[in-house]
């Protein structure tokens, strides 16, 4: 075959096999059990670094660690409640170099997390906002958190009532709590600059990557959609994850937002991406953190007041 622009475009698009050795890296990787996230979690391994699988289900945990060749441990966290967070970290004592929020509920019927927030905006934002926070202190290299394209579809943060009582829908609350974990990476990166910190905060979308979490769609009639979507427009979960270790593992600025790069980004290869403009709003960034530490308890850790 000639060796044309088109064949070395193809060559050059970034994939799993490119990922440098991680020996002797550490790397926590929240629902790491199934989806991107285990996807993610077995590339890491493969390449080297010692993984910990962050689940709910310390059997469902385990037998997919069973099932990836290279370091791993399997250790209990439950997002959705916040004192299981806090537990988590305090069992934590070693340098982390690598955090992957990944973890996340979709378009839910309306509950409550074991503190009284919604589900998704409690689980998706203020469950990894509480761990990131809380682990900090031992992380050495970057923060990753797996975000939406969804994010476009929220508006804005309600801030008024981030529960939504009243007026939840499940697409508005899951929309939020994706805009969420962009303002979230999109403040984390300027409090980490602020303190002359190392560590950097960079955020991903896998697309549309067919998972277990578009079965759980509260609406019927989503969930028909999403089957669709599914079968003719999905990519599988390994193809998922590439943007996720694409943003755990290669040179990029801080609050960079890594994402499939072709048909209208629910497919491709990784590539950095834009986002919209309320999730590039640094005033709502910062509201978000204040409002987060308000609800969560959880502070700010590196010791420097930062305004």
């Amino acid at each position: 075959m000639a060796d044309t622009t088109e064949t070395r475009g193809k060559r050059a698009k970034w994939n799993a096999t490119r990922i440098p050795d991680l020996t002797g890296r550490t790397a926590v990787v929240t629902g790491a059990n199934s989806g991107i996230g285990f996807a993610a979690a077995r590339a890491l391994a493969g390449a080297g670094a010692h993984v910990v699988f962050a689940v709910r289900d310390l059997a469902r945990g385990g037998a997919a660690a069973a099932r990836v060749n290279g370091s791993t441990e399997v250790r209990r966290l439950d997002l959705a409640d916040l004192d299981s967070v806090r537990e988590f970290a305090a069992g934590w004592d070693r340098p982390l170099d690598l955090l992957i929020n990944n973890a996340g509920v979709m378009m839910l019927p309306e509950q409550r997390t074991r503190q009284g927030f919604e589900m998704q905006f409690g689980t998706n934002h203020l469950g990894h906002f509480a761990l990131t926070n809380l682990l900090l202190p031992h992380v050495t290299d970057r923060v990753v958190t797996v975000a939406s394209s969804a994010h476009r579809m929220g508006g804005a943060i309600h801030f008024e009532d981030v529960n939504l009582r009243g007026k939840y829908s499940p697409t508005r609350a899951y929309a939020q709590s994706k805009l969420a974990n962009l303002l979230f990476t999109l403040e984390l990166q300027r409090r980490l600059t602020a303190a002359g910190s190392a560590v950097r905060a960079v955020a991903a979308h896998p697309g549309w990557a067919a998972t277990n979490l578009q079965s759980r769609a509260g609406n019927p009639l989503a969930r028909v959609f999403m089957q669709a979507g599914n079968k003719f427009l999905a990519q599988d979960d390994t193809a998922g994850a590439l943007p996720t270790l694409f943003a755990a593992t290669q040179d990029l600025p801080g609050a960079a937002y890594v994402g499939p790069d072709g048909l209208a980004g629910m497919r491709g290869a990784p590539a950095l991406v834009g986002r919209s403009a309320a999730a590039s709003d640094p005033a709502a960034a910062r509201r978000l953190w204040t409002l987060s530490e308000e609800l969560t308890g959880v502070r700010w850790p590196l010791g420097t007041t930062v305004r």
